[in-house]
């Protein structure tokens, strides 16, 4: 995971989050409060508040007065913190002036403008996280900090063609590393000829494309197609259906007693035999382990795609496939330490 802009120390009571791009802002506030989880488990330890719903302050002064529960601490996020009226802000202050040291609030920008006492109180505390990347000099440092920790090493070509890509764009960056990360693995040196499949490219595919190319292990050509089929206007949820149908006949097929085409499309029930030749040489190809690896890729994809990570959809989908097109060319399929979700699991995002 590329990092947040360091925050000055992990014990304040009170952090703030703020920034131009919702997916910079997003980023940094999971990086944030994975380091305040210290590693625990999630469930245990963070308290989401303002997620798509009412924003309670009560529940969120509650929360931030109350000693953990099976915890050492607990790490209390409230999202689109802009909705706290001036009311919310004043009673959230009273119960900062005390705070509990096994307690962390964490406001992530968005809704509105946040009241400026609690914009104070955090930066009194030394907990402002600012997002943006800058101008000139400084956006460069920006660019430079977040390539050092990242998973795969560009060389100068790469850097100087990403950032001509990018532009202001750089909520795309972690999605990207990502994928190359995905694709060539961890640690790997990428090239500007290397990166240049992840930038994008537009044209209309047939779907079977994908999934061939998935199948014969072409990273490159499989997000080659995985980019036409978007820039065509197949929506993401829509790729994902058919690389969720595409490993699902494999599974299906998986250890039935099925010898020929004829029969393997009628366990389907499909009427071409075409299709069903290829889902059975698929199966036969992957074995039991690296299609249930596949299956399980592409459902957190799913819920990934869905919201369950601040990536965008589409780099979600870029991930998946080069981590499907890797499985597909591996003869043991893809490391544990290598099968995480797009944002944190893809929280490991989730770069």
């Amino acid at each position: 995971m590329t990092p947040a802009r360091a925050v000055g120390r992990l014990d304040a009571p009170l952090y703030l989050v703020r920034g131009e791009d919702p997916v910079l802002v997003a980023q940094a506030a999971r990086s944030l409060v994975e380091q305040l989880a210290g590693g625990l488990e999630h469930s245990l330890v963070v308290e989401e508040h303002g997620a798509g719903d009412e924003l309670d302050a009560a529940a969120v002064v509650d929360a931030c007065t109350t000693p953990p529960f099976l915890a050492d601490r607990r790490v209390v996020v409230v999202r689109d913190a802009g909705r706290l009226g001036t009311a919310d802000a004043a009673r959230l202050v009273v119960a900062l002036e005390h705070p509990l040291a096994s307690v962390h609030l964490v406001l992530v920008s968005g809704g509105g403008t946040i009241p400026a006492p609690l914009v104070k109180t955090a930066t009194a505390a030394g907990g402002v996280v600012e997002t943006g990347a800058g101008r000139g000099r400084e956006r460069g440092r920006w660019m430079a900090e977040h390539l050092r920790h990242a998973p795969v090493k560009l060389d100068a070509g790469a850097v100087r063609r990403l950032e001509e890509h990018l532009g202001e764009d750089l909520g795309r960056l972690e999605g990207l590393l990502q994928s190359l990360a995905a694709a060539y693995g961890e640690g790997a040196r990428v090239s500007a000829a290397l990166l240049e499949p992840f930038l994008g490219e537009a044209g209309a595919v047939p779907p079977w494309e994908l999934t061939d190319a998935i199948d014969s292990g072409d990273v490159t050509g499989a997000l080659r197609a995985l980019r036409r089929l978007l820039a065509a206007g197949r929506a993401s949820p829509m790729v994902v259906a058919i690389l969720h149908g595409h490993f699902s006949a494999m599974l299906r097929l998986d250890g039935a007693d099925v010898v020929s085409d004829n029969a393997a499309a009628a366990l389907l029930g499909v009427r071409s035999a075409f299709v069903a030749k290829k889902a059975l040489a698929g199966a036969r190809r992957l074995g039991s382990e690296r299609i249930g690896q596949a299956v399980t890729l592409v459902a957190d994809a799913d819920l990934d795609v869905k919201g369950r990570t601040a990536l965008a959809p589409e780099l979600v989908l870029e991930i998946l496939v080069a981590r499907l097109a890797r499985l597909a060319g591996s003869r043991g399929g893809i490391p544990a330490a290598a099968r995480g979700r797009a944002e944190p699991r893809s929280s490991r995002a989730r770069r």
